[in-house]
């Protein structure tokens, strides 16, 4: 089964493809049945469901499939960190003009954040301007 590669700027992820996706990445290779046992009690789909929704994962370039006998296993082709940047650019486009800062105002204005959350963007700010100065003075 070959997959008609997409490009991975595009991507445009459905909330079960999220779910799918999510669990081959902890299973991979795996086959439609594990998936579908995995998402049983989540979502209750019926094997038919998912091995179809996987095989048009597989078209859009999500995933490859592998035939070993009468059994297909999956991978992903896409990495959790490429999904993630992709569904944060698209979002960011969406509902904040592709600017980065009107979503943190909204994150920090609407309590969106924990403690724990802001601590960790303030060191990961200091990092990153510890390393644009660091980088500057060489």
């Amino acid at each position: 089964m070959q997959g008609i590669i997409m490009k991975k700027e595009n991507l445009e992820l459905f909330e079960s493809e999220w779910m799918i996706l999510q669990k081959v990445w902890d299973m991979e290779p795996c086959a439609a049945p594990t998936v579908q046992e995995a998402l049983q009690s989540q979502k209750g789909w019926a094997y038919t469901t998912v091995k179809t929704m996987m095989d048009r994962m597989v078209k859009k370039g999500l995933l490859k499939a592998e035939k070993i006998r009468n059994l297909y296993l999956y991978r992903s082709i896409i990495t959790r960190h490429c999904a993630c940047k992709n569904e944060i650019a698209r979002t960011l486009k969406r509902a904040f003009d592709g600017t980065f800062t009107p979503m943190m105002q909204f994150l920090i204005e609407n309590d969106q954040l924990s403690d724990e959350e802001y601590h960790q963007l303030e060191h990961l700010i200091k990092q990153r301007k510890f390393r644009k100065t660091g980088s500057k003075q060489k």
